[in-house]
C-alpha cells in the first residue's frame, strides 16, 4: 500500500472517531458495538467507572482475558480508555496499563479521567499511561521489546492500512509466553480493493476487516503459530446501501487469543499429555474456558495437545495448572477441534491450528 493511501485511511479513522461519531449509537452497522456477554466482575468494573468514558467506548467485544493481576497491559487503539480503565482495575496497583490510539479527541476524553478513576480504584497513583501514537509503530511511543505481558484490542486492527507490521510489533513487545488477546471484525471473503477507501466502510469496521483465513496466514508467518477462538458472532448490517454495498460478503464479531511461545505446531499433536485445572484463577472457582471448545472443569484431568499443554503450562496460566507428560514420544495428531469442525486430516483452519 502507497504511503498516500496509508496516510489517507489514517486520516478518515481520525476524522470518524474524532468528530462524525460523538455516541457509540451513531454506527451505522452492529459491528462496533459489543453484543458480547462480559463477565459479572467485568460488569461491576463498568459501573464505577465516569458515563463519558462508556458512551465513547465504539468496541465489538470485551477482550480482558483471566489472571492479568500484577500484569503489565497495552490496549492498542485505547480510545475513550474504557478497557485501559477496566483492565487498570483488574491488574490492580502492581500491575500497568498503557493505551495507544492516534484520535486525540479520544485520547482527551481518557486522560480527563485519570485522577477520578485512581481515586475511585483506591490507588495512591496511577497505573494507567495514555500515549499518542499508532499500533502500527509501537516503538516510537516508547514500547520495548519483550517488555509486555498482555496486548489487548478492541475493533481497531481492522482500522490499521498496515496490519502485518500491526501483528509484527506485538510480537515485539510481547513477553515469551505473553498473549494477544482481541476482539475484531473479519470477514468471509476478501474485501475487493475498490471498497478500501470508503469513508463510511473503513469507521464501521468493515472495508479493512481481514479474510479470515488470511489472517491465519499472516499469524502464522509472523510467529504465532496457533491462535485460539473465544467467540464469534455475526455482525447485523443495518444499513441498507451498506448492505448493497458489501454485497455477499459476511462479516463476523470475533474474539482470539495467541500467545508468544516458540514451540507450538501447525496442527495439534497429540504427545499423550493432561492438563487439570486447580480451580485457582479469580472468579473462576470451578471451571475455566481457555478457548470455545477447551473448557476445564476444577480437578478433572483433560487430555490435551502439545499446543493447548504449552499455552496452559508455560504463561502465566501455570500456576493455575497442573500437565502431565511432555513432548518425547509422538503419536500423532490429536484431534481436538469442535464436534462440527472435526476433520480426518486435521487441516489447519479458521480456529487456528486443529482448534
Amino acid at each position: 500500500m502507497r504511503l498516500e493511501q496509508t496516510n489517507a485511511i489514517r486520516d478518515q479513522v481520525r476524522e470518524y472517531y474524532g468528530k462524525v461519531l460523538s455516541h457509540r449509537d451513531d454506527f451505522k452497522t452492529g459491528a462496533c458495538c459489543s453484543s458480547e456477554s462480559m463477565p459479572l466482575a467485568h460488569r461491576q468494573v463498568l459501573a464505577m467507572l465516569d458515563e463519558e468514558i462508556l458512551n465513547k467506548f465504539y468496541g465489538c467485544g470485551s477482550p480482558i482475558p483471566e489472571a492479568i493481576e500484577g500484569c503489565t497491559v497495552l490496549d492498542l487503539g485505547c480510545g475513550s480508555g474504557r478497557d485501559v480503565y477496566l483492565a487498570s482495575y483488574l491488574v490492580g496497583a502492581g500491575g500497568s496499563v498503557i493505551g495507544i490510539d492516534m484520535t486525540r479527541e479520544q485520547l482527551a476524553i481518557a486522560n480527563k479521567h485519570v485522577h477520578t478513576q485512581t481515586r475511585r480504584f483506591g490507588y495512591e497513583t496511577p497505573n494507567v499511561d495514555f500515549r499518542l501514537g499508532t499500533i502500527e509503530d509501537l516503538a516510537a511511543v516508547g514500547i520495548a521489546d519483550n517488555s509486555i505481558d498482555v496486548v489487548i484490542s478492541n475493533c481497531v486492527v481492522n482500522l490499521s492500512p498496515d496490519k502485518e507490521r500491526v501483528l509484527a510489533e506485538i510480537f515485539r513487545v510481547l513477553k515469551p509466553g505473553g498473549e494477544l488477546y482481541f476482539s475484531d471484525i473479519f470477514a468471509s471473503r476478501r474485501v475487493p480493493e475498490s471498497l478500501h477507501t470508503d469513508p463510511v466502510l473503513r469507521g464501521e469496521c468493515l472495508s479493512g476487516a481481514m479474510y479470515i483465513e488470511d489472517f491465519r496466514r499472516l499469524l502464522g508467518e509472523i510467529g504465532f503459530t496457533d491462535y485460539r477462538t473465544i467467540s464469534k458472532s455475526e455482525v447485523p448490517l443495518r444499513d441498507p446501501t451498506i448492505r448493497t454495498k458489501v454485497g455477499t460478503i459476511d462479516f463476523h464479531s470475533m474474539t482470539i487469543r495467541a500467545f508468544k511461545l516458540p514451540d507450538l505446531e501447525d496442527i495439534c499433536e497429540d504427545y499423550g499429555q493432561s492438563a487439570t485445572y486447580l480451580g485457582t484463577i479469580p472468579d473462576q472457582p470451578d471451571r475455566f474456558a481457555l478457548d470455545d471448545h477447551h473448557l476445564f472443569v476444577a480437578g478433572q484431568p483433560m487430555r490435551v495437545c502439545g499446543n493447548t499443554a504449552a499455552m496452559v503450562g508455560k504463561t502465566r496460566f501455570a500456576r493455575h495448572f497442573r500437565v502431565t507428560g511432555d513432548t518425547s514420544v509422538h503419536l500423532g495428531p490429536f484431534d481436538c477441534a469442535p464436534a462440527t469442525e472435526n476433520d480426518a486430516d486435521c487441516k489447519p483452519r479458521a480456529g487456528g491450528a486443529c482448534c
